[in-house]
């Protein structure tokens, strides 16, 4: 069995990578550490870069379909992982889960119709309905026993009304896995209030050790008949860049139209190498994506580990899937300064200027709500994540 080496540092400045190129542009210096961009600064899968390379012996790039072997890789890889029963006629390749999102949002609802989204969330669910017009209607999750929790008091009474859900399965930020039950919960209310739902499982795969998902669909039949999924490798082998993923919605009457309207704009097209990385990553990608996680894991206890011994004042959503961390930095000041308090801006340049730390921005997933909050991305090194660690532990003690 190979063997993967998750701390090997790879140098990624100069190849018109977002997460480091555009620091300079955007802070003014280039002596920053990115921990914000959720990609992963591990090597992406030798078999997915081989299937690419040998792709690219072909002297022609023209227009490409998915391929059976394509197909194949996906239906058994969401078969065996989660019990979905997908196939060739239920399934769409789209080119991003943001992008897919927004087209949801254009085919099934009307500008000025309601959208619900529990917060704090991954900031284009804020972005994507104001954008189109829509009114952003949000439910704010609870901190219960160190996790998120969705207050179904509140979620109830918000989803009055609204046309459609957007829900983040596994929660981005901190990766809190929602359990059948809480699922079960959600599906009976947007069943009885006539919500659509929008299940977006990007993170799915990276579900930690200890912990289950469920894929939303398949939690009763409300949850089918009412139910767009969106999932992709991207997230999970590190091949972001590529727009790879897919729909898969059980509902035939809702499957027609938004495939129909997918189709009949053109917007929902592939590309060559999309297809060749997800077909090579679902269909070898196990063993990998197994190391991965337990890497992952001990980045997680290694943050839980820092935090307890040398910023215990620091309260933390620790990810039970996905390599993101939802820190709340409110405590700060009464654990060294014993001020009125530290500002939420004042925190961010300690961070930027101090620790030369780039995390990203609390308010940025739902608003002042969370001032003084930051997501902290572990998908690195463990090394570069001890630095950073020690870096803000120094700065937030000046």
């Amino acid at each position: 069995m190979k063997q993967y080496n998750f701390d090997e540092m790879i140098e990624r400045k100069g190849t018109d990578c977002f997460k480091w190129d555009a620091l300079p542009a955007m802070y003014g210096r280039d002596d920053l550490t990115p921990m914000w961009v959720a990609d992963m600064d591990f090597r992406s899968p030798d078999f997915v870069m081989e299937a690419i390379r040998r792709r690219c012996e072909h002297p022609v790039l023209g227009y490409t379909m998915p391929s059976e072997g394509y197909w194949q890789a996906v239906t058994t890889w969401l078969q065996k992982h989660y019990g979905i029963n997908a196939s060739k006629d239920n399934l769409h390749f789209i080119p991003g889960i943001v992008a897919g999102i927004a087209y949801a949002l254009l085919c099934l609802t009307q500008p000025d119709d309601k959208i619900l989204v529990t917060t704090p969330v991954y900031p284009p669910f804020l972005n994507l309905p104001k954008e189109s017009q829509r009114e952003l209607v949000c439910s704010p999750l609870k901190i219960m026993n160190g996790r998120f929790a969705i207050d179904f008091d509140d979620f109830e009474r918000k989803a009055d009304g609204c046309k459609l859900f957007i829900m983040s399965n596994p929660h981005n930020p901190a990766g809190t896995v929602w359990g059948k039950e809480t699922l079960s919960e959600i599906a009976d209310i947007c069943e009885r209030k006539g919500v659509l739902v929008i299940s977006d499982e990007i993170h799915a795969d990276l579900t930690l050790p200890g912990h289950r998902h469920v894929s939303y669909s398949t939690v009763s039949e409300a949850a089918a008949h009412h139910s767009i999924t969106f999932m992709a490798p991207s997230k999970t082998f590190n091949i972001a860049g590529l727009g790879s993923s897919v729909c898969f919605v059980s509902d035939e009457n809702l499957r027609k139209h938004f495939f129909g309207w997918l189709d009949g704009m053109g917007v929902a097209g592939g590309n060559i190498f999309a297809f060749t990385a997800a077909e090579a990553a679902f269909a070898q990608g196990e063993e990998w994506l197994q190391q991965m996680l337990d890497y992952l894991c001990g980045n997680v206890q290694a943050l839980d580990g820092f935090l307890k011994t040398r910023m215990p004042y620091v309260k933390a959503v620790l990810p039970e899937a996905s390599y993101l961390a939802w820190l709340d930095l409110s405590a700060v000041p009464t654990a060294y300064h014993n001020t009125h308090g530290i500002s939420h801006e004042e925190l961010k340049n300690k961070l930027l200027y101090d620790a030369k730390v780039v995390l990203n921005d609390g308010t940025t997933f739902g608003g002042k709500d969370y001032e003084h909050c930051f997501r902290l991305n572990l998908g690195c090194p463990r090394t570069m994540l001890l630095d950073v660690l020690e870096r803000i532990a120094s700065a937030l003690q000046k």
